[in-house]
């Protein structure tokens, strides 16, 4: 290396050294100008977001009380985004009597959870209405009208904490006596109980040290504990083994009979023995009937069925 008669190699290491760091400061000094730039459009984007108010809001005179799980859909069409050229449901007209067990088919994207989203009100009919208890929806108080209704999803939340204080989400006065009937209507019990601290085993965050199995059956127990008139099990038993959704179906059939349930599925296993099964393509219903009815006459429920059971189409999850 040639150094020059004013400047040792030390030096010209040092002023290479200083260099360095001038130009990582100012890269540091840029990306912190590019996160503030970031951050100050998310801040405006959650602001708004906090500012918005909800079109869902209670009528003058609320109805407080829901009598039963009747439910009707009554010429039924309904668009996220208000717009009669876009609906994802078209005229849809249902009766469900209380007690009920209705099983949902469908390919993805066929507005099956649309459909029993607007059972909780969780958003509005644009055309037509959906009463239940032989009530408009609209009419009643919403938290009393969501009480009511206990919905349990394909990927529900669990949150850190023990597997009761997890299950008193539902029902934050329920008794022990109480958490261990709903339980065991959801098959929860047995793995519960294997576990060294039972009940009081810690749930992470997420429910990340327990299986899929077992996080949706904690779950369908917390929904129980709210003893609702209306269950809906929206595909959440897809990570289960067939003999334990059958053993689920069975108590639910026996123990909650006056309580309207819904059961969306994918397998037809999880819903051959309901008392209705409705059949949705494009957002529109395609067939109603039980399941030998619609295996003697509907090609889609036919066709699903066969590549089912060609396939020996089974679930070994737990």
């Amino acid at each position: 290396m040639i150094v020059s008669d004013t400047m040792t190699t030390g030096q010209l290491v040092s002023l290479i050294a200083y260099a360095m760091q001038i130009l990582m400061s100012l890269m540091m000094l840029s990306m912190v100008f590019v996160m503030l730039t970031i951050s100050r459009t998310s801040a405006e984007r959650i602001v708004e977001l906090l500012k918005e108010k909800s079109d869902l809001l209670n009528c003058i005179n609320p109805v407080y009380e829901v009598k039963n799980g009747d439910i009707s859909f009554e010429n039924v069409s309904f668009s996220y985004a208000k717009d009669k050229k876009k609906y994802c449901l078209s005229n849809v007209d249902i009766n469900i009597k209380s007690g009920e067990t209705v099983g949902i088919i469908g390919s993805t994207g066929s507005s099956k959870t649309s459909l029993v989203q607007l059972i909780p009100r969780l958003y509005d009919v644009t055309e037509g209405c959906v009463t239940v208890g032989g009530i408009d929806v609209r009419e009643y108080d919403i938290k009393t009208l969501r009480d009511q209704v206990a919905m349990v999803l394909q990927k529900n939340v669990l949150f850190s904490g023990t597997i009761k204080e997890n299950l008193r989400w539902g029902c934050e006065e329920a008794s022990d006596e109480e958490l261990i009937h709903v339980c065991r209507l959801a098959q929860a019990d047995s793995f519960i109980n294997e576990f060294r601290n039972g009940y009081d085993t810690y749930i992470e965050q997420g429910g990340t040290n327990v299986s899929g199995g077992q996080k949706q059956r904690i779950c369908i127990a917390r929904a129980l504990l709210k003893k609702p008139k209306i269950l809906i099990l929206d595909d959440s038993t897809s990570a289960v083994d067939t003999k334990t959704d059958a053993q689920i179906r069975k108590a639910l059939r026996e123990e909650i009979p006056n309580t309207t349930k819904f059961i969306i599925a994918q397998r037809i296993s999880s819903i051959e023995d309901a008392d209705i099964i409705i059949v949705m393509e494009g957002g529109s219903i395609n067939a109603i009937g039980t399941h030998q009815e619609l295996l003697a006459g509907n090609p889609i429920y036919q066709e699903v069925y066969a590549s089912q059971v060609k396939g020996g189409k089974t679930d070994d999850a737990e």
